[in-house]
C-alpha cells in the first residue's frame, strides 16, 4: 500500500509540474511573440536592398507645358512632409512593334466597335473607318491600338435631341461598348468619374447639371497597382474617355472617345530606391518638377500643398516601364509631379 502511495503522489507531481511546464511555454510562447512584435513596431525589419534589375531608366515621357512661376508653402494634415517609402516597384511594359497582321487586326478591332472594316489609310500608322449607320468616324494606330472617335454633329444633330443618360448609366455604355469588342483591359477598373457638358457653337462647356447638359463625358482611369493610385498627365482627363449622348441607337450614342492605353506586365518587376519627401519638395520648389495642373493659379501666385504620396504615372504616350512618382496637390486644383526613383538611376 505504502508503495501505490507513493507512486501516486510521484504521478501527481509529474502531472502538476507538466501542466505547469505546459502553462510556461504557452506564456513564453505568447510573450515570445508580443515582444517581438513590439520590437518590429518600433524597430522594423529593413527591406532588403533594391533589385534595380533594370538598370538606368528612361526618363518619364511628361507632356511640354509652359511653365509659370509660382511660390509654395507647405500645409499638410501631417504638419510637414511624410516619411514616404524608401524604394518601390517599376513594372514593365511590353513593347507594341508592327507586323504584317497589324493592319489586319485594326480592321476587325473596328468592326468589333461598329465601324465599316474598309480602311482609309492616313499615314503607315493610321488608319480611318467610317460608320455606314452614323456620322462617326474612327481613327485607329494599327501599331499601338490607340484609337480616337468623332462625331459630325452638324450633319447629324439628333444624338443631342434627347437629354443625356445618368453618369452611371453612361459609364455602364462604355464599359460595355468596350467589353462587346473584347477591348476592356482588366486593369481599366479604377476610379470612374464625369462631367456634365453642353453645346456653345463648335465647342463644348461645363454644365452644371445632368438636366442643363447635352452630353456627359465618361472618365476610365487604371486601377492602383502596389496599392499606389495611378494617374495620367492630366489627373482630371483619364487616358480613356467617352461623351456618351442620350440617343435610343446603339450607333449614335457615343460621339467622341479616346483610347489611350498600353498594357503593364505585373508579374514583371524591379524595385528602385525612393527620393526622400524633402528631396521631392526642394525639386519642387527650384521648379524642376512636371506640373499636370495649374488649376486656376496665376503668375505669381502662392499655392498651399496640401498633400504629398507616392503614385505610378499613367502615360499617354508608349512608355518602357511604369514608373512610380511623387505627387504634389495644393489649393485651387493644382497638381505636380516629381520623378520618383533617386536621380542616380535615371539614364540622360
Amino acid at each position: 500500500m505504502t508503495t501505490l502511495s507513493r507512486v501516486a503522489v510521484t504521478t501527481r507531481k509529474i502531472v502538476r509540474y507538466g501542466i505547469f511546464f505546459l502553462i510556461f511555454l504557452i506564456i513564453g510562447r505568447i510573450g515570445l511573440t508580443l515582444g517581438t512584435a513590439v520590437y518590429r513596431h518600433f524597430y522594423p525589419k529593413p527591406p532588403p536592398a533594391p533589385t534595380v534589375s533594370y538598370g538606368k531608366l528612361p526618363k518619364l515621357p511628361f507632356p511640354d507645358r509652359a511653365k509659370i512661376n509660382l511660390n509654395f508653402s507647405l500645409e499638410t494634415p501631417e504638419g510637414g512632409l511624410p516619411t514616404l517609402p524608401t524604394q518601390a516597384k517599376v513594372f514593365s511594359q511590353p513593347k507594341l512593334s508592327p507586323n504584317l497582321l497589324s493592319l489586319d487586326m485594326a480592321k476587325e478591332k473596328a468592326a468589333s466597335l461598329g465601324f465599316d472594316p474598309s480602311e482609309q489609310s492616313i499615314s503607315s500608322t493610321i488608319y480611318k473607318f467610317k460608320n455606314k449607320n452614323s456620322e462617326a468616324t474612327l481613327e485607329m494606330n494599327i501599331v499601338t491600338g490607340i484609337f480616337s472617335i468623332s462625331y459630325d454633329l452638324k450633319k447629324d444633330s439628333s444624338p443631342i435631341e434627347k437629354k443625356p443618360p445618368a453618369p452611371e448609366i453612361a459609364a455602364s455604355i462604355a464599359r460595355s461598348y468596350l467589353s462587346s469588342a473584347s477591348l476592356l483591359p482588366d486593369d481599366l477598373s479604377g476610379p470612374t468619374t464625369h462631367e456634365f457638358l453642353k453645346i456653345n457653337g463648335d465647342k463644348f462647356d461645363g454644365a452644371l447639371s445632368l438636366a442643363e447638359s447635352d452630353i456627359v463625358k465618361i472618365h476610365l482611369y487604371r486601377k492602383s497597382y502596389d496599392n499606389l493610385p495611378s494617374l495620367p498627365p492630366d489627373p482630371n482627363q483619364a487616358n480613356v474617355w467617352f461623351m456618351v449622348s442620350g440617343a435610343l441607337v446603339k450607333e449614335k450614342q457615343i460621339i467622341a472617345a479616346e483610347l489611350h492605353y498600353f498594357p503593364v506586365d505585373e508579374t514583371q518587376f524591379s524595385t528602385y530606391p525612393i527620393k526622400t519627401a524633402q528631396t521631392a519638395w526642394d525639386e519642387l520648389t527650384g521648379g524642376k518638377v512636371f506640373v499636370a495642373t495649374y488649376g486656376i493659379n496665376k503668375n505669381g501666385d502662392s499655392v498651399k500643398i496640401r498633400r504629398v504620396y507616392l503614385a505610378y504615372y499613367d502615360s499617354n504616350t508608349q512608355a518602357q516601364f511604369f514608373q512610380p512618382i511623387i505627387v504634389f496637390e495644393g489649393d485651387n486644383g493644382f497638381v505636380a509631379y516629381d520623378p520618383a526613383v533617386t536621380s542616380d538611376y535615371y539614364g540622360e
